[in-house]
């Protein structure tokens, strides 16, 4: 049996505002963005240009119980792992477009990472792994 994970959800206060953040400030795709008239939702994943991986479905918040959660999807903690192939590059991009780091780029023994806000203030590592991680290696 093979399975493999295609969405994860990141509950948000508004869609549009989330749309901007995810493809103008991070430059992600938008994959979908579709009403859902039974529910009274919308339907919208966006993903990393070029990414054969998970979307993130940008999920609004519908009651008072979901609102606590947006921006602390996981009590404080990385929640996230943005991989790129030219960190150089997208932690100048994503600096320059306002994108707050909590951690500036560090070297480790799996590759570069910084620690940045999404808009509510999830957190998020950007990454670029080793060729040599494990990691790396699943998707060469």
């Amino acid at each position: 049996m093979n399975q493999e994970i295609i969405h994860f959800s990141i509950v948000v206060n508004d869609y549009d505002e989330a749309i901007d953040f995810y493809v103008n400030i991070l430059d992600f795709e938008l994959l979908e963005n579709s009403y859902q008239p039974e529910q009274d939702k919308r339907w919208v994943l966006v993903a990393p240009k070029g990414s054969k991986g998970v979307s993130i479905l940008l999920a609004r918040a519908s009651d008072n119980e979901q609102l606590k959660y947006v921006g602390n999807q996981t009590g404080g903690r990385v929640s996230f792992f943005l991989n790129t192939d030219d960190f150089l590059g997208d932690f100048k991009k994503y600096s320059s477009k306002g994108v707050q780091f909590l951690r500036e780029p560090s070297e480790t023994d799996y590759g570069t990472v910084a620690v940045f806000l999404d808009l509510y203030g999830n957190r998020w590592d950007l990454l670029q792994m080793k060729k040599e991680h494990h990691v790396s290696l699943r998707f060469s």
